[in-house]
């Protein structure tokens, strides 16, 4: 189960190259693109949460800010990958189907593209070069 969490199972170094760069632009990009700015969360932006009839509007703007700021940051170092991959990905699929629910695929299709990577990251690890990999060695 440990092995699991941490997501740190050996591949090739190949391999591993790959999830470090994915893991560093997605995370980094998602921190700094979209969830920097949301911290801490405007008022337009809890209202804006509050019409999507979610509940605590307060308390979901801040979650999808520290998913999107701190969840992009824990992926981008491979911390607590699988966890931030999950919030982030719960986060995209609100985004995808709530908030661009009846927009063209047009607008929906980046946040079903982060959500497709939080599946990639959620079901693959971080990798190797990863402090979940760290962890786990010890």
């Amino acid at each position: 189960m440990k092995k699991f969490l941490m997501g740190a199972e050996s591949y090739s170094n190949m391999h591993n190259l790959g999830l470090l760069l994915f893991r560093l632009y997605v995370g980094f990009t998602m921190a700094f693109a979209h969830g920097l700015g949301k911290i801490p969360p405007k008022p337009a932006f809890m209202g804006f949460v509050g019409s999507l009839g979610l509940p605590a509007p307060e308390l979901m703007a801040w979650l999808a800010a520290i998913a999107e700021f701190g969840g992009g940051l824990l992926i981008a170092i491979g911390l607590a990958t699988r966890f931030s991959a999950l919030a982030l990905g719960g986060t995209m699929v609100i985004a995808a189907f709530l908030v661009h629910g009846a927009d063209p695929f047009a607008k929906k299709e980046l946040a079903l593209l982060y959500l497709s990577c939080c599946v990639l990251l959620f079901t693959a690890g971080p990798g190797a070069f990863s402090v979940d990999r760290l962890i786990s060695k010890k």
